[in-house]
């Protein structure tokens, strides 16, 4: 699952990577949670100045999926995450796999590595991040939902998919990173059915990330400061996890 991220690059760098028109300024974040207002890309009705391809805009919403078909938010789980193995089929996403899929950038994600089953120890968390820098974009699904007295929330969830070798060292789960090649074909709802962008939801490459253990302050929402990247030392090194077979293709057929 993805249960924390960051973003800290500038809205600058964001327009230019995302190809937006226009963003609001915002300020560095470096603990992102559930529940928070997240930014999204997604792409509009218009069509881009001096191009065929529709205008990309950056929306808020809230972190935390609600279908439409939802009567009370209060009996309903928070759904931060959305399998990619069943999205397509699962009721609580399929209109927004086919309607409303979106990207959100960020520079990194958290991790965290537990002790296994009857095993004593603490967890280590790990912050996630692209060995170069810069931005990545994890595959995202949108949904507006209204309640009885005709107010709405935009919510949102991030796709996840099973793990590389990196990442499955200490989880078995991780966000899908959509290549900035494949924008256009992710955000394009009119024309590609979710079948047809099903080859995105896969691990991301062995070697984009990095992980770098960091402490503990990285559990609590209210620690909002680049401190809670400083790397620390490892309660324990993890293991590489086996690379299975066919591990860089996702099938949904």
């Amino acid at each position: 699952m993805c249960g924390r991220y960051a973003l800290t690059a500038t809205p600058e760098d964001i327009l230019e990577f995302l190809s937006v028109i226009e963003i609001d300024d915002f300020p560095r974040r470096y603990n992102i949670a559930p529940t928070q207002p997240i930014l999204l890309v997604t792409a509009s009705d218009r069509q881009a100045p001096g191009s065929n391809l529709p205008e990309r805009q950056a929306v808020l919403a809230r972190w935390g999926f609600l279908p439409g078909w939802v009567k009370d938010p209060k009996e309903f789980p928070l759904l931060n995450n959305a399998r990619a193995e069943t999205a397509i089929d699962k009721a609580s996403f399929r209109a927004a796999m086919r309607h409303r899929r979106v990207l959100i950038p960020a520079t990194g994600f958290y991790e965290w590595h537990r002790p296994a089953k009857g095993e004593d120890g603490k967890a280590q968390a790990y912050y996630i991040r692209p060995k170069s820098g810069g931005i990545i974009a994890f595959a995202g699904l949108m949904e507006t939902w209204s309640s009885a007295d005709g107010s709405e929330v935009d919510t949102a969830a991030i796709l996840t998919t099973r793990a590389n070798s990196l990442i499955g060292a200490i989880h078995e789960r991780m966000p899908v990173v959509i290549d900035p090649q494949d924008f256009t074909r992710w955000l394009d709802c009119k024309t590609q059915e979710p079948r047809e962008v099903a080859d995105l939801m896969k691990p991301a490459q062995e070697d984009l990330f990095e992980m770098i253990p960091v402490s503990d302050r990285i559990n609590k929402v209210s620690n909002m400061g680049p401190d809670v990247q400083t790397p620390v030392e490892p309660v324990a090194a993890p293991k590489p996890a086996p690379l299975k077979k066919g591990s860089g293709q996702l099938s949904l057929f």
